[in-house]
């Protein structure tokens, strides 16, 4: 079954004290990378909740936002530092005067200042808040995970139907094959027989030049480990763990045999055929590149 890089989840839980927001957002990576943004008063946790969610997820890049909506009747007001207001007051007044401004200082200059109005940190009894915390948590867990999986099946669709396309394409190279290496070989020979005109050369010698040739434009290796190159592709399709890095490299092997299929074959039939594969593969490339 593949999965995904790509999802979301999200989920809520209610508490006494307020409301619990998790949100968990993921993209392709090469390797894990999560990104955790969660209220102060919960940073003692922040190992455990990525510890939560590196257990279920191997590769991807995952944000985690989780929120804190304190209930109405729990709120605390800000406080206002009267001292420092009165001293940013009296300084802008000594400011005018000095500059011989005519100007009246204003309530909205002084609240502007820093540290004027004091906002007071929530105090969170943090073990009573944890069982919502978390409840919430494996519920944004198990949003990301469905997506990831909606998201791998419609991959794996994908992605089997254009390895498919290529396995066609290969077996027409496979089928014109033996007469492209007949005709290269027909070819070499003609040749060398109008360059030699008059000149006598062994007609074993000739033979054996040509076979030399014929052999290193055989592409019939090739085609084999083609062939064992997509079997082992659909065996790895199937597994349950996370198979991206190992799609990734099964598709530079059988990049590497088509590249050398084209350059051995010396045929223009076979050289479109290529060309066709190649762009097949790279649309699979790109999206083996989301599978987790």
């Amino acid at each position: 079954m593949l999965m995904s890089m790509t999802g979301y989840g999200k989920s809520e839980e209610g508490t006494d004290s307020g409301k619990i927001s998790v949100e968990l957002r993921s993209v392709n990576h090469r390797y894990s990378e999560l990104s955790v943004k969660i209220p102060r008063q919960f940073f003692p946790i922040e190992n455990e909740i990525r510890k939560r969610v590196s257990e279920r997820f191997k590769r991807g890049k995952i944000d985690i936002f989780i929120q804190f909506d304190q209930a109405s009747d729990g709120v605390t007001p800000p406080q206002a530092n009267l001292p420092l207001a009165k001293a940013y007051h009296d300084l802008f007044i000594n400011i005018c005067r000095e500059l011989g401004l005519k100007e009246e200082v204003s309530l909205s200059q002084v609240l502007a200042q820093k540290d004027v109005l004091l906002s007071q940190e929530i105090s969170l009894d943090l073990d009573n808040l944890l069982p919502a915390l978390f409840s919430a948590l494996s519920g944004a867990i198990e949003g990301l995970e469905s997506m990831r999986i909606r998201e791998g099946e419609s991959l794996d669709f994908e992605i089997r139907g254009r390895v498919a396309s290529v396995i066609s394409i290969v077996e027409k190279v496979s089928a014109i094959a033996p007469s492209a290496v007949l005709s290269n070989a027909t070819r070499l020979k003609e040749r060398i027989d109008r360059l030699m005109g008059e000149a006598q050369v062994e007609e074993s010698r000739i033979v054996q030049e040509v076979a030399v040739l014929a052999d290193k434009m055989d592409i019939t290796e090739e085609l084999v480990r083609l062939k064992s190159h997509f079997k082992q592709f659909f065996s790895v399709l199937e597994l349950s763990e996370p198979v991206g890095r190992k799609l990734d490299f099964l598709l530079q092997e059988i990049n590497r045999e088509v590249n050398t299929i084209g350059s051995k074959a010396n045929d223009t039939g076979i050289a479109a055929l290529v060309v066709e594969m190649k762009s097949e593969l790279e649309k699979v490339r790109e999206q083996v590149q989301n599978i987790e």
